[in-house]
């Protein structure tokens, strides 16, 4: 599957020329992102921002090459999600707090200003 993400990043008509049938690599990969991310949040809830940035973030780090991207995605998102799940249950603790804060609330603290960051890096000069 990764050879394929690796064509169809170079575009469309580039990945056809190659011999990628693009139209049924989008419809089967669109499918099983779908099954994926709703049997994860079906056992996890919503952890909504780690999907946006994680990739994001790696690929500045790791390249474009998906052979690397994606399970360094994985892992760091993994790694993200145990330190909010981590600081959702100690983080009230140190001001004397018995409850704890949902990890959807420090993905959000965390994802929210990075996410900002990153969309204002990659729109560079763009800006009027």
């Amino acid at each position: 599957a990764t050879p394929s993400m690796n064509l169809i990043v170079t575009g469309e008509e580039a990945a056809q020329s190659l011999g990628l049938a693009v139209d049924r690599f989008r419809k089967t990969t669109f499918v099983a992102a779908s099954l994926m991310v709703g049997a994860v949040v079906s056992l996890t809830g919503l952890i909504g921002f780690v999907g946006l940035f994680v990739p994001h973030l790696m690929r500045l780090f790791l390249g474009q090459d998906h052979r690397s991207l994606l399970p360094g995605a994985t892992l760091f998102g993994a790694s993200l999600l145990i330190l909010a799940d981590w600081g959702s249950r100690d983080l009230l603790n140190l001001v004397g707090r018995t409850s704890q804060l949902p990890v959807g609330v420090i993905t959000a603290l965390i994802g929210g200003p990075l996410f900002f960051y990153l969309l204002k890096r990659s729109m560079g000069d763009k800006q009027p």
